[in-house]
C-alpha cells in the first residue's frame, strides 16, 4: 500500500482508538484494579479482536459479519454481562490491611477472553473497520501484503495508545496506599467497568 493510505488510516484510528469508549474505560478499571503487567493478557485479547474486525473489513468478509449478526449479537451482550461480573467484583473486593499490599491479577485466562469479548462486542470497533475504512482505504485493492501493512500500522497505533492508557492509569495506582483510597478506586474502577457495559449496550 502506498504510504498516505497508511497514514491516513493511522491518522482515522489513533482518533477513534485514542477516544474515552468502551475498550479505553475497561482498559483503565482493570489496570487501577490489577496492576499494569496483569493487564497484558487483556490488551493482547481487544489487539487481537481489533484485527479480527479489520481482516472482516479487508477481505470482503462484512456481508459475513451481518449475515452472522446473531451471533455478534450474543457476543456483545456476553460481553456486556462479563463486564457487569468484573464491575461487581470490583466494587465488593475486600481491601487489604496493609496499604502497600495492592490488589494482583486474576487469571490471565479469564482476563484474555474479557478483553476480546469487549473488543468483538465493541459497537465502536466493528463500525470503524466495517463502515468507515471502507472510506479511507480502497479495500478492493488491498492485497495480502496491504492487508499485513495495514495489520501492522494498526497494531503500532493500538499499542501507542492502550499501553499510555495503562501508564497513567498505573500512575494513579501508585497513589493508592490507604484502605480508604484503595475501596474509593476499587468503587470507581467498578463504575467504570458498569459504564463500559452500558456503552456497549446502548450501541447498535
Amino acid at each position: 500500500m502506498d504510504l498516505t493510505s497508511l497514514l491516513i488510516f493511522a491518522a482515522a484510528l489513533f482518533v477513534a482508538a485514542g477516544s474515552p469508549g468502551p475498550s479505553v474505560a475497561a482498559l483503565v478499571a482493570r489496570v487501577i484494579s490489577t496492576g499494569f503487567r496483569g493487564v497484558f493478557p487483556f490488551l493482547l485479547a481487544l489487539w487481537i479482536g481489533e484485527a479480527i474486525w479489520l481482516s472482516l473489513a479487508v477481505f470482503g468478509l462484512a456481508m459475513v459479519a451481518q449475515t452472522f449478526h446473531l451471533a455478534f449479537l450474543v457476543l456483545k451482550w456476553a460481553g456486556v454481562g462479563y463486564l457487569l461480573y468484573l464491575a461487581w467484583k470490583m466494587w465488593t473486593a475486600p481491601v487489604e490491611a496493609h496499604g502497600e499490599s495492592l490488589p494482583q491479577a486474576g487469571s490471565p485466562l479469564k482476563m484474555f477472553f474479557a478483553g476480546l469479548a469487549v473488543s468483538l462486542g465493541n459497537p465502536k470497533v466493528m463500525m470503524f473497520y466495517l463502515a468507515l475504512l471502507p472510506t479511507i482505504v480502497d479495500l478492493q485493492s488491498v492485497t495480502l501484503l496491504g492487508w499485513f501493512e495495514l495489520t501492522l500500522t494498526m497494531a503500532v497505533v493500538l499499542v501507542l495508545i492502550d499501553v499510555s492508557w495503562a501508564l497513567a492509569a498505573a500512575q494513579a495506582r501508585r497513589l493508592l496506599k490507604s484502605r480508604r483510597a484503595m475501596r474509593i478506586a476499587n468503587r470507581i474502577s467498578a463504575t467504570t467497568m458498569a459504564g463500559a457495559a452500558a456503552a456497549i449496550a446502548g450501541r447498535s
